[in-house]
């Protein structure tokens, strides 16, 4: 029997058909365009920026609490920055360290739920136990009292919210191994002596893929949620770097007078969070077409 092993032609042939399926549905292809589009300001932050010295944190003591106009199209903040530039600028801790938060957790969690589903026995009790611990406590008040112990900052905060998620993973890469390993494919490896840890790197975890692909997408958003409120309370991004978080903080008290201040910011955090949503149900339905049955 035949050994199962990875189509380079058929990973291709999904990546195909899933870029059509985006560009067909105009809420995933609209939400995929606004992600995008956030990218390359974050990337080009300096370029596109209309005062980056004052994105970047310089303040401007001649305009402060200025309403939003032509010179400033989204107003100043109490310290004369251009809101425009401190929300282009916020887009870089906003995007790529959630993306670097999703993506450790996915390394250390999907490894070990593929080890415990596939090993079961006392390997899975003892991760799934050590799983179930962390996964007792909500995921921002665990990762707040983690940055509230180690220290405030962006690289602190970042790191808390991997302890924190990595649990998800290993759920969802468990399930899926254990659905896996009574499989044809995985028991023809076994019989050709194949070694455990090469059928979990070759055949397993290829397969929880698309479960955790889906997961990570909707986790974007939801990391991106909890990095703005660790920074709202002080515990994550600290001035005068921009952050969306920080910046929705600093002009909460003005909220009423000046209100300009915390909402383009909260606006950017609910169009971004939004669009990593939409793409995260549109690749559920590819992948999990059942479900909508």
């Amino acid at each position: 029997m035949a050994v199962k092993t990875v189509d380079p032609l058929a990973s291709e042939r999904t990546t195909r058909h899933v870029l059509r399926i985006i560009l067909r549905d105009p809420l995933a292809f609209l939400s995929t365009l606004v992600i995008v589009l956030f990218f390359l300001l974050a990337i080009f932050a300096p370029l596109v920026a209309p005062y980056p010295d004052q994105g970047q944190g310089r303040t401007n003591a001649q305009d402060t609490m200025l309403a939003p106009s032509e010179k400033y199209l989204l107003g100043t903040d109490r310290l004369g920055r251009d809101i425009l530039s401190r929300v282009i600028f916020g887009a870089r801790p906003a995007l790529i360290v959630p993306m670097g938060v999703v993506l450790f957790a996915l390394l250390i969690g999907a490894p070990l739920g593929a080890l415990a589903g596939y090993k079961g026995g006392w390997v899975d009790e003892i991760i799934m136990r050590i799983t179930d611990l962390f996964l007792a406590f909500p995921s921002l008040l665990l990762a707040m009292a983690i940055t509230a112990s180690i220290g405030r900052g962006l690289d602190k905060a970042a790191i808390a919210l991997v302890i924190s998620w990595w649990p998800w993973y290993t759920r969802i890469a468990r399930g899926v191994a254990v659905s896996l390993k009574q499989q044809y494919f995985v028991e023809a490896a076994q019989a050709t002596g194949v070694p455990d840890a090469i059928i979990i790197l070759r055949h397993i975890l290829p397969n929880t893929l698309s479960p955790i692909l889906v997961q990570a997408t909707v986790d974007l958003g939801t990391v991106i949620l909890a990095m703005g409120g660790l920074a709202f309370i002080g515990l994550g991004t600290q001035p005068p770097a921009p952050d969306w978080g920080l910046m929705i903080s600093e002009g909460r008290t003005f909220i009423l007078n000046q209100w300009w201040i915390a909402t383009f910011p909260g606006v950017a955090i609910f169009v971004i969070v939004l669009a990593f949503n939409l793409l995260g149900d549109t690749l559920r339905d590819i992948f999990d077409p059942r479900q909508y049955k």
